[in-house]
């Protein structure tokens, strides 16, 4: 008698079905702690502001520089699971690759931050001829110079009249009160007093800034290559 043949079906067992990976998520979709405070065609930056003991899920950044306007002590978690402690003085500026964390902030203090995402296909800077950094080295150390930024510390004396310079794009965030005025390359003197943390974006330009203060003040210039 002939025996009949059912066609063979292989049964994949569900453990071995590949799962689709988890999209780390926009942080400023993910929490309240991030707010959008520039938003253009170089960069967008983040304002971060998280409580004690915060604990933020796997989100991702581009390429990014932070600028920190607190201590921070945190714990981040990369997507490969590895933790790893950062450690960080109000002031200090750190550039990240691009990067997929969890964090928590393991202070009993809130931290601040501005981060500052750096957006693929941006146009190019110029090149400057008049470079800060050159003209006046004691007052515009370098900090971070690579193929996507040079991070410069600007520290303004009291009264101090800096040399005529140039800035391709850049981003300029202000660690301390400071006036000063800017006149730039068309005669025209802008009014330009700031409280600590603030942030201005401005695009290429020739000026030559006055402090008009009577302390020493300080920012951070992120100058888009």
């Amino acid at each position: 008698m002939l025996q009949k043949y059912l066609p063979f079906v292989m049964v994949v067992p569900a453990m071995f079905v590949p799962a689709a990976p988890a999209r780390a998520q926009d942080p400023v979709s993910l929490s309240a702690d991030y707010n959008i405070e520039i938003d253009n065609a170089w960069v967008r930056v983040l304002r971060v502001k998280h409580p004690p003991h915060a604990k933020i899920p796997m989100h991702e950044h581009p390429a990014s520089v932070a600028v920190f306007l607190t201590d921070i002590h945190e714990k981040i978690k990369g997507a490969d699971g590895q933790v790893r402690n950062l450690d960080r003085k109000a002031g200090e500026v750190g550039y990240n690759p691009p990067a997929k964390h969890a964090e928590e902030n393991v202070s009993d203090q809130p931290l601040e931050a501005v981060i500052i995402e750096l957006k693929s296909g941006a146009p190019k800077s110029q090149h400057v001829a008049l470079d800060p950094a050159i003209l006046d080295p004691e007052h515009h150390p370098i900090l971070i110079d690579n193929d996507r930024v040079r991070v410069l510390r600007t520290i303004l004396e009291p009264h101090v009249i800096a040399p005529v310079h140039d800035h391709p794009h850049y981003v300029v965030v202000y660690l301390t009160e400071l006036h000063t005025t800017m006149k730039l390359g068309n005669g025209r003197v802008i009014d330009n007093p700031r409280r600590p943390g603030e942030i201005a974006w401005r695009d290429a330009l020739r000026h030559q800034t006055e402090q008009m203060g009577d302390k020493t003040a300080a920012e951070i210039q992120v100058e888009i290559k």
